[in-house]
């Protein structure tokens, strides 16, 4: 079967195109009728798509571009279905409260997700193209291949075990007011963020093996190494933009002002890492410096009550039903 070429032989400009037409249907969908359940679904089939689409038109179906593109599709698809049934449970998503009928604000998001989906999906774009795929592949199999199954396997585990493990929690009526502090919460604070993380990484590794052992060369040599754009971006918009900024100092306001078992909370990030899964008794003992550089616990995610609360809203009262963990968001990013 012969490839198709298409606007560029990196297939970015048709990437591009389709994704911008995909989130505009459903963004003129969900601005027109008022409808948020939709959203998340169409970032996550976005990839599922792009990688259906790059792989459909590559002449060349070897194993490492099939184990690629179905690794994207399994967390896209995943991700996407995942977030559809919880908000068809919630019934709404409060993150647009402020901008569902303001035009420009609401397209602003939907502009910003087609950025996410085309940028992450790097990888598997260029690993597809006729610009790479028309050099010679090695086998699949190498060790680089091995270590980024066994990554995306660990990372898809952690964050679709622990996406069900939060939901449970937060919908069972004896955890109101609770800490998700058990299974995966109670080694990382978001373990799905970090699985998230290490298997957009190991998507990146496997994708890159033709050039990191030779067999792609020049500026096919250098857009595969630059296709670590993708899992970058995916972590930035984690660690600074829409994840952990978010939820963490915000998260914990909330449970301060609010009296929702604060104490209690505050014991578990004190011995939980914010990120990167490791033992509590081990974590709680370590100095400051440690968590804020290696275990990436910055200052802008520290929650002060002296400099951060409104201690006109502090209350000691009971938590309001259906609150029973205020440290929780949509996706771009979710927890």
């Amino acid at each position: 079967m012969a490839e198709v070429h298409v606007l560029d032989n990196y297939y970015l400009a048709i990437t591009l195109l389709v994704t911008i037409g995909y989130q505009l249907f459903f963004f003129t969908w969900a601005y027109g009728f008022k409808f948020d359940k939709l959203t998340d679904f169409a970032g996550g089939t976005n990839f599922v798509f792009l990688a259906i689409l790059t792989l459909s038109m590559s002449g060349h179906h070897n194993a490492r571009q099939i184990v690629c593109s179905l690794f994207i599709m399994a967390w896209g698809a995943r991700l996407s279905g995942f977030l559809l049934f919880r908000i068809l449970k919630t019934g709404k998503d409060d993150r647009f409260d402020d901008m569902r009928d303001k035009f420009f604000s609401f397209l602003g998001f939907w502009v910003f997700q087609m950025l996410w989906v085309w940028t992450v999906s790097l990888p598997i774009t260029i690993l597809n193209s006729p610009n790479v795929t028309r050099f010679n592949q090695p086998n699949f199999g190498t060790g680089r291949d091995i270590a980024g199954v066994i990554l995306f396997s660990i990372g898809f585990v952690l964050e679709s075990v622990s996406d069900v493990q939060k939901y449970q929690f937060r919908n069972n009526p004896k955890n109101k007011g609770k800490v998700c502090d058990v299974w995966f919460f109670s080694w990382t604070r978001h373990p799905n963020y970090f699985g998230e993380i290490i298997m957009h990484f190991s998507i990146f590794m496997i994708a890159v093996s033709p050039s990191a052992y030779g067999y792609v060369r020049g500026q096919s040599f250098n857009a595969q190494y630059a296709a670590i754009l993708g899992p970058f971006f995916l972590t930035i918009l984690i660690l600074f933009v829409s994840g952990l900024t978010l939820q963490e100092r915000p998260g914990a306001k909330r449970r301060y002002e609010s009296g929702n078992n604060w104490e209690a909370y505050s014991r578990w990030t004190k011995r939980t890492s914010i990120l990167i899964p490791f033992p509590p008794q081990l974590y709680a003992r370590l100095p400051t410096l440690v968590k804020r550089t290696i275990f990436l616990e910055f200052p802008i995610y520290v929650f002060d009550p002296a400099k951060h609360a409104d201690q006109g809203k502090v209350q000691n009262s009971e938590p309001e039903p259906g609150n029973a963990d205020s440290n929780a968001g949509g996706e771009q990013y979710r927890d």
